[in-house]
């Protein structure tokens, strides 16, 4: 009787053993997510974040809106964001699901499909990442889970563009990928263009096409370009665009819609906006924004105000219905055909590639109008302000594409540092030493957690300065 246990207790090790595994693994909490799930949440939960931080941050810096509490951003205190102002962890965030959608796809011949999407996606979100900030972790970044490295480096962003797995080398690696995919299993999870590979290759193009001409000053990009062009594989038409709708009630409305009344009341017209609207004519205003309630004009109001200063918020023009009532007409903006045209109206214009830049100019001009739901005067592009210009050629473009461009992220800051067009005004109450600021600052958590490299890039900016130009920005 003693002698039992003896003999039980190599069959008991034996079963814990080959049991535990499975005891210890939850079914109900997969190790591994679906690439259709996260497609679908990167696509819309940046989309849906970035929106948000378009209207509240990059909308100020563009001088779309100005803010008249709560508005640090909007005086330049780039380091203190209030109700938005944090590109930095919403980037970040769709980089890391991005590139698990990525990994899998590689690992898994099932889900091969989602290489090329996923490619596109890592350009898109680095470039803006980059754009925004400057140098940044990139190579060594969101790698944590597969290689342990939780204090990334930062890269030039030089290389983030140009070198092997940056930016322009995935798109093109992306649209190779796709041309060879010969699978039969869909595309899932794609609320851009419902699995359709065509629709990514000319994303994938079109983004070609932005980060040329973003880095055209300083690197040659006539010839890449004129193939790009030449091929005709590019966003043509508004039909092709990669947007997704906002729905017209929670929970998929347009972010900033549900906020309490009271901090969106907040965002007024700029007196940017008002001159640029006033001088062109241009009927869009009355879409974009909702008139003043006492007077009923489309006035503005000079950015970057002290909140102490005694204003009467009703003698100004505030945001549009679309930005509120009406989100089911509102679409969160990836990349465009009226982009992708008024982009390359300017490679014409500059001589990258061989074409009419006035016919390009006026396609994206009209698809710009078609976007945003409103009908072109007959005249508007005839005569006037918006008509075509060889001499003014880069401020008609730059401006159209501001218009157009209203909420989309930072982009129409991106657009000012590059170009210097619209002409901004300056923040009233600066606290920036009335300086215009050129790029964001690092975060203070990448101070605290990835200090060693911290330190170095913001030794490289002048102490992590908002006044220090990116690589590309030779204005």
């Amino acid at each position: 009787m003693k002698l039992l246990p003896i003999f039980l207790f190599p069959l008991l090790l034996s079963s814990c053993t080959e049991d535990f595994s499975a005891i210890n693994t939850n079914e109900n909490a997969p190790a591994s997510v679906q690439n259709e799930l996260l497609l679908r949440q990167v696509l819309y939960g940046y989309g849906d974040q970035m929106s948000y931080e378009g209207f509240v941050a990059g909308n100020l810096l563009s001088q779309h809106f100005a803010m008249i509490d709560f508005n640090l951003l909007d005086r330049h205190a780039l380091s203190s964001p209030q109700e938005g102002g944090n590109p930095w962890d919403v980037l970040y965030t769709a980089l890391r699901d991005n590139e698990t959608i990525l990994e899998q796809s590689r690992q898994n011949p099932a889900a091969a499909v989602y290489e090329g999407p996923a490619l596109v996606l890592k350009a898109y979100l680095a470039m803006n990442l980059t754009d925004i900030f400057g140098d940044v972790p990139y190579f060594e970044a969101v790698r944590g889970r597969t290689d342990g490295i939780v204090t990334p480096s930062y890269d030039r962003q030089e290389d983030i563009y140009l070198v092997e797995g940056g930016i322009l080398d995935n798109l093109r690696t992306a649209v190779q990928v796709m041309d060879d995919y010969t699978g039969v299993l869909p595309l899932q999870g794609d609320i851009l263009f419902s699995g359709d590979l065509a629709g990514w290759k000319r994303f994938a193009n079109s983004l070609r096409i932005k980060a040329l001409v973003r880095i055209s000053g300083r690197v040659p990009v006539g010839e890449e370009l004129q193939d790009i062009y030449a091929q005709g594989s590019y966003m043509q038409d508004n039909e092709q665009n990669a947007t997704f709708d906002f729905a017209s009630g929670p929970p998929n409305s347009f972010a900033f819609a549900t906020a309490r009344v009271g901090i969106f009341n907040v965002f007024l017209m700029s007196r940017t906006a008002e001159g640029i609207f006033s001088t062109l004519s241009d009927p869009r205003v009355a879409t974009l924004y909702r008139p003043a309630a006492a007077g009923g004009a489309f006035v503005g109001i000079e950015n970057g105000i002290d909140a102490a200063t005694p204003i009467v918020p009703d003698n100004y023009a505030r945001p549009g219905t679309v930005w509120r009532e009406r989100t089911g007409d509102l679409d969160f903006n990836y990349l465009t055909a009226w982009e992708t045209q008024l982009l390359l109206a300017e490679a014409a214009l500059k001589g990258y590639i061989d074409a009419d830049a006035e016919d390009i100019y006026r396609r994206g001009v009209r698809q710009a109008f078609d976007y945003w739901h409103t009908e072109m005067p007959a005249d508007y592009l005839d005569s006037g302000p918006a008509a075509w210009s060889p001499t003014e050629g880069l401020q008609r473009i730059i401006t159209q594409k501001w218009i157009a461009g209203i909420g989309n992220g930072y982009e129409g800051w991106i657009e000012w540092r590059r170009t210097g067009h619209p002409g901004l005004l300056p923040a009233v109450a600066s606290l920036n030493g009335g300086v215009y600021p050129i790029r964001f600052p690092y975060p203070a958590d990448e101070q605290a957690l990835n200090f060693d490299n911290y330190r170095v890039a913001a030794e490289a900016t002048d102490g992590n300065s908002v006044n220090v130009p990116v690589w590309w920005d030779v204005n």
